[in-house]
């Protein structure tokens, strides 16, 4: 294994693998950890164009895992990446390519940091392993879980969605459903993994978790041969993904494989966005208070984001931005992906296509600029979210009789 420390985000300090669990003893559960490689080294024995495989462990070496280590059976990363000729003309740019994490085994990116927490749990040989969830992580942990038959505990708010709960019972995990917020739902997953001794997944807390998540910008990097785009949009909830992004390219720097990190830009739902907020007003994000999430992109609602510190330093460091963007925006870009690039997302996932939208419109990205967008997750994971979306946009399915003349009456609109 490549990792020579971890280090504490908020006073610096270094410690061994061995010697920590998950944060720095100093701040409590803020006091997340970032894993430190020796680049070095692998910089001596990894070829970029000699890499093997096109799954989330094809860099092996710039992940911290042993050569012996048991990978989870299911095939997880090597998502597609589409060029999207007309969604660059429908904001006017030179470039769009759609990132579709929605084809992962549970049909999400945080498939990525799952298979990485089984991977850690077998190492420490902790037989429970626990996480809490607006539902994309808990149905990634209890989906890959299953795959090796290791148990699970998850912690859910109760207002998450049917089509995700469902998906957890299916795996066979044991789901408490919180009447409260995401917020609640991590601090009883993280006091009850405390007291039970389980493996805690749960990002923002776990160092290991950005770890998986960031080998989208691997595969990004490779999938446009080296070619780093302009810049890159996710949505942003707890700050897991737009961070572990930024630690994915610097990895590729440091080895000089990539010229520079492109700019990323993390998209927050207007009434989920502590994290806009505190970039505009350059607020300390450590103390700043949590507000109160509303917005119909459950996967990105978080009072405090777990991840804020690497998420902040995302932006900061890449020269990006944060920008909002409404509810409305939100489900009208459910039809817009789907339509002009084939790619069905989730409210969270439909949200950084409308970061690019806003992000255009207020000069944030230029005409001649090379964008990625990061579709995170299904539209399957929430069926009701895209009936609106569509109900919104105009499209309506047509009631007809068998015969071809009722279907003629139903076409007037197609052939005028």
């Amino acid at each position: 294994m490549n990792v020579l420390h971890l280090t504490c985000l908020v006073c610096g300090k270094t410690y061994r693998p061995d010697d920590v669990g998950y944060v720095c003893p100093d701040h409590g559960d803020d006091g997340v950890l970032d894993v430190v490689y020796d680049y070095e080294r692998i910089a001596a024995s990894l070829d970029r164009e000699a890499i093997a495989g096109d799954d989330m462990w094809a860099l092996r070496p710039l992940l911290p895992i042993g050569e012996g280590a048991a990978l989870p059976p299911l095939r997880i990363g090597g998502t597609p990446l589409y060029r999207s000729p007309r969604l660059a003309k429908r904001v006017g740019v030179a470039e769009v390519w759609i990132k579709d994490e929605g084809v992962q085994p549970t049909g999400s990116l945080k498939d990525r940091a799952s298979a990485m927490a089984i991977v850690k749990a077998d190492e420490r040989r902790v037989e429970v392993i626990t996480t809490a969830s607006t539902g994309n992580a808990a149905a990634a942990l209890a989906g890959v879980a299953a795959s090796v038959g290791r148990a699970t505990v998850i912690f859910v708010p109760a207002a998450a969605p049917a089509a995700k709960v469902a998906q957890l019972l299916a795996y066979g995990a044991r789901v408490l459903l919180v009447d409260g917020s995401y917020d609640d739902a991590v601090e009883l997953c993280l006091r009850s993994a405390e007291k039970l001794d389980w493996y805690n997944r749960t990002t923002g807390f776990n160092p290991y978790m950005s770890e998986g998540k960031k080998t989208v910008a691997h595969e990004i990097a490779r999938q446009l041969d080296w070619h780093m785009p302009d810049a890159i949009f996710v949505s942003v909830g707890d700050g897991c993904i737009v961070g572990s992004l930024w630690k994915g390219f610097t990895d590729l720097l440091e080895l000089g494989w990539i010229g520079g990190i492109p700019r990323i830009i993390g998209v927050q739902a207007a009434g989920s966005a502590f994290l806009a907020e505190a970039w505009a007003n350059k607020e300390d994000i450590l103390t700043k208070p949590p507000i109160h999430p509303e917005t119909v992109a459950d996967s990105i609602a978080a009072g405090a984001p777990r991840d804020r510190i690497k998420a902040m330093r995302a932006v900061v460091e890449s020269d990006g931005a944060f920008v909002t963007v409404s509810d409305e925006s939100i489900l009208a870009a459910i039809p817009t992906v789907a339509s002009q690039a084939g790619v069905f997302p989730e409210p969270a996932a439909a949200a950084s296509w409308a970061g690019v939208e806003v992000a255009r419109e207020t000069g944030v990205i230029s005409a001649g600029d090379r964008v990625v967008a990061i579709s995170t997750g299904t539209g399957l994971k929430d069926i009701p979210a895209a009936m609106r979306a569509v109900s919104g946009a105009g499209a309506h399915a047509h009631h007809v009789a068998p015969d071809l003349g009722s279907v003629a009456n139903a076409l007037e609109d197609l052939t005028g």
